[in-house]
């Protein structure tokens, strides 16, 4: 995607990986449609390319107004990145459903709401790309992350059919998936069932990681960023980019675990065929 500058619609830019997306595309020479629930948290963006809009990724119609707002004020988008969201930890048992559609409906649906108003326009211009923030989590999970983790495992399986289903008309799909990263992730964002006293021996240590981590993180978001654009710019780009040392070590070793116990259990698997006469 070398070549002539950029038109970005970016999810969630109050914080975190979106502020840093916008403003690394906006030093790249890039146009940015900088999106936020609350656009006056957007402030500290400024200039000729820049654009705020006020966003609810689970407002369809909020959803369109945006990706309208972005035509007419770029004349096109070329990346999209759907980074709206938030944390949530609890054990299954201790989540409500109603706990549980909230946050499918930022994490999951948002994306794909606004996944699905973007893409015809990159489908006929034939050039673009998607940009999803997943997580290491979407790859793997702990006592405790299993809602953020269904999310994000919902969000990657889906980007990865829409990959191969756009790849003819010159349009990419970047998963990105972060490990610990310095982004606000464990503060007030983050959403905290209730707890089940019984569930403590199993995610205690989550919990408590999540109420202490923030300012500890190793990752640096504006690298993050500076990593997305670079891939962004390859030639041939990776369908997932694990980004942070534990990211990579943590997928790593989980894949690992997988081919282990998938080639263990081969003869069983594999001896379910229907008997041939």
């Amino acid at each position: 995607m070398t070549g002539k500058p950029r038109v970005w619609l970016i999810t969630g830019c109050s914080s975190g990986f979106g502020r840093e997306l916008a403003l690394a595309a906006l030093a790249a020479g890039d146009s940015v449609m900088a999106t936020a629930r609350r656009p006056e948290q957007l402030s500290y963006l400024s200039g000729d390319r820049v654009r705020t809009y006020a966003l609810d990724v689970t407002d369809p119609a909020s959803v369109e107004a945006a990706v309208d707002a972005t035509l007419a004020e770029f004349g096109r988008i070329d990346v999209v990145v759907n980074n709206a969201g938030h944390g949530s930890v609890g054990a299954v048992e201790e989540l409500t459903m109603d706990e549980l559609r909230a946050l499918m409906e930022v994490m999951f649906f948002g994306a794909v709401s606004v996944t699905k108003a973007v893409v015809p326009h990159l489908r006929e211009q034939g050039s673009g790309a998607v940009v999803q923030m997943s997580s290491m989590g979407g790859q793997l999970t702990m006592p405790g992350f299993g809602a953020y983790s269904a999310a994000k495992f919902a969000l990657e399986g889906l980007s990865e059919a829409l990959s191969a289903e756009l790849a003819p008309f010159g349009v990419r799909v970047l998963i990105v998936e972060p490990g610990a990263f310095r982004t606000e992730f464990g503060g007030a964002r983050m959403h905290r069932s209730r707890e089940i006293e019984a569930y403590r021996i199993a995610t205690g240590g989550t919990r408590a990681a999540v109420d202490t981590m923030d300012g500890t993180q190793e990752g640096d978001p504006a690298k993050a960023a500076a990593a997305i654009l670079r891939v962004l710019d390859s030639d041939e780009p990776p369908l997932r980019l694990a980004l942070g040392g534990d990211a990579v070590d943590g997928i790593r070793a989980h894949q690992d675990r997988l081919r282990q116990e998938l080639e263990t259990w081969a003869p069983v698997s594999t001896a379910t065929a229907l008997d041939q006469d």
